[in-house]
């Protein structure tokens, strides 16, 4: 099966446990990887207007990865959903922070976009509000199915 690594928003502001930024790292050495990393421009998505709070303005992602897009907003950019089609893969593998927005929205614009999103649930944390990410997991399972329970489940 070809498999891609999507990791969403493993950057400093978002302040990911050192393990899941080592674990995601070790996997994105073994698989082809695309990451994302949210911007601040207030001009584009009004994170402190409406919601009092703002990731950094030039964040770089803790994760070394073979593509890095930038966004603005919880939703990837459409060029990292057009690189992620190009590359004509079986199923992106979702891992990441905020397992109940940003990694989400990852799940609804890549399965939008006919890809098969799956996700990396032991790699995902969630927001402030559910930081276990159980929540986002039990959302992810409800919309898109494809979760899966263990590492052997990634058969590399």
């Amino acid at each position: 099966m070809k498999q891609v690594l999507y990791i969403v928003d493993v950057q400093p502001s978002f302040s990911p446990p050192a393990q899941l930024v080592t674990e995601i790292t070790a996997l994105a050495r073994q698989l082809p990887s695309v990451a994302s990393v949210e911007r601040h421009d207030e001009s584009i998505t009004p994170f402190e207007r409406q919601l009092g709070w703002k990731p950094g303005p030039s964040d770089d992602s803790l994760v070394p990865a073979d593509r890095i897009f930038i966004k603005h907003g919880y939703a990837p950019p459409k060029e990292a959903v057009d690189y992620l089609l190009s590359l004509n893969f079986d199923r992106v593998l979702v891992c990441g922070i905020q397992a109940d927005t940003c990694v989400l929205a990852a799940g609804f614009s890549f399965f939008d976009a006919g890809l098969q999103p799956t996700l990396v649930p032991w790699l995902t944390v969630g927001s402030s509000l559910d930081r276990s990410g159980a929540l986002g997991a039990r959302l992810w399972q409800h919309h898109f199915g494809a979760v899966l329970g263990s590492p052997e489940d990634l058969r590399l």
